[in-house]
């Protein structure tokens, strides 16, 4: 988690949005709606990538939620990029934000804090330390809970706590309640919708209460790109593939990709090559001297079951017309 230290506190409570810009032109999404963007910038802004590709519905659903305090997750496959959609809106409104993965280490104490023991004018005394929900629930920040269907029972109860919009926190060890600060803005991404695992993917995710999916103002699922914004993507991150055959190397990267993302769905394989994954295979391939088919093998077919790797080594025989070498031959693919 990130240092409650950083900055002096009243610094980032201060910060208010003072401008409001057209979606449309920010996004480049067709809608007519604004959203509120702060002009000072802030460390705990996100970096900006300016190749990143926005999806249309589900950057509406995150500009709502910023505009009118909705309460958004965004459901998806691994490596579709739904923490970075969020990341990059913020990036570009200069957005506070901070993102907490719910892991099984997450405990209530972390997000609501704890008395310990610190010194003070060379004495030992106990003080409250706040965690990181009431630490942010005072700030305009815009929280973001990762991996929100793995959460703990007794952690996701606290987070109910402030789910409705202008949602206030009861510090029950202070006899103290926390007021949200009018710009805090809470999100979440997921793997599953709530009702668990249904496919064997995501190990650990729990099934969420219903009252507190309620709670949630929208749900938006964010899928994978189509092939030509992948390319597109890829490109923008490897641009040393910008030319002829650098191109068609990246456009059959992303065939491959796809072919592994409908045999996913079909059940014919587990493993499934996410954007993320496509990248990582062309710098890979960079850093073996334009090796795609070694690549290839340590950036995906090594993480899937043998059983099912010749089934995807056709993929790749598919998309570049030629046969995956075996571990021991080293060949480019042109």
């Amino acid at each position: 988690m990130p240092s409650l230290t950083e900055e002096p506190e009243d610094k980032l409570i201060l910060l208010a949005p003072d401008q409001m810009v057209s979606v449309r032109d920010t996004f480049g999404v067709d809608t007519d709606m604004m959203v509120p963007r702060f002009s000072t910038h802030d460390p705990h802004v996100p970096d900006l990538d300016e190749a990143y590709r926005f999806d249309p519905e589900t950057t509406l659903a995150i500009c709502a939620g910023l505009s009118f305090d909705r309460r958004v997750m965004i459901q998806g496959y691994h490596g579709t990029g739904k923490s970075t959609h969020i990341e990059q809106v913020a990036a570009r409104l200069n957005w506070p934000m901070i993102r907490v993965n719910l892991d099984s280490h997450v405990s209530r104490i972390d997000l609501v804090g704890k008395d310990a023991i610190v010194l003070k004018d060379g004495k030992q005394v106990t003080e409250f330390r706040e965690g990181m929900l009431p630490w942010a629930l005072q700030r305009p920040i815009l929280l973001t809970f990762d991996e929100y269907d793995a959460g703990r029972p007794d952690v996701m109860f606290v987070i109910q706590r402030v789910l409705e919009a202008g949602g206030r926190l009861t510090l029950l060890d202070q006899n103290r309640v926390i007021r949200a600060n009018p710009y805090f803005r809470l999100f979440s991404t997921t793997n599953t919708i709530g009702l668990g695992d249904t496919t064997g993917l995501y190990h650990g995710t729990q099934q969420i209460n219903q009252g507190q999916m309620d709670r949630w103002s929208m749900v938006t699922t964010l899928n994978y790109l189509a092939h030509e914004v992948e390319n597109e993507i890829v490109l923008a991150k490897n641009p040393s593939y910008d030319t002829p055959a650098g191109k068609r190397i990246i456009a059959a990267m992303v065939r491959t990709a796809d072919m592994t993302r409908n045999a996913f769905m079909n059940g014919d394989i587990s493993t499934v090559m996410s954007p993320r994954t496509v990248i990582t295979w062309a710098q890979n391939a960079d850093i073996f001297s334009g090796d795609v088919a070694l690549a290839f093998r340590m950036t995906f077919l090594n993480k899937c079951d043998e059983l099912e790797r010749p089934t995807v080594a056709e993929f790749f025989q598919r998309a570049f017309g030629s046969d995956l070498p075996e571990a021991a031959t080293r060949t480019k693919v042109t």
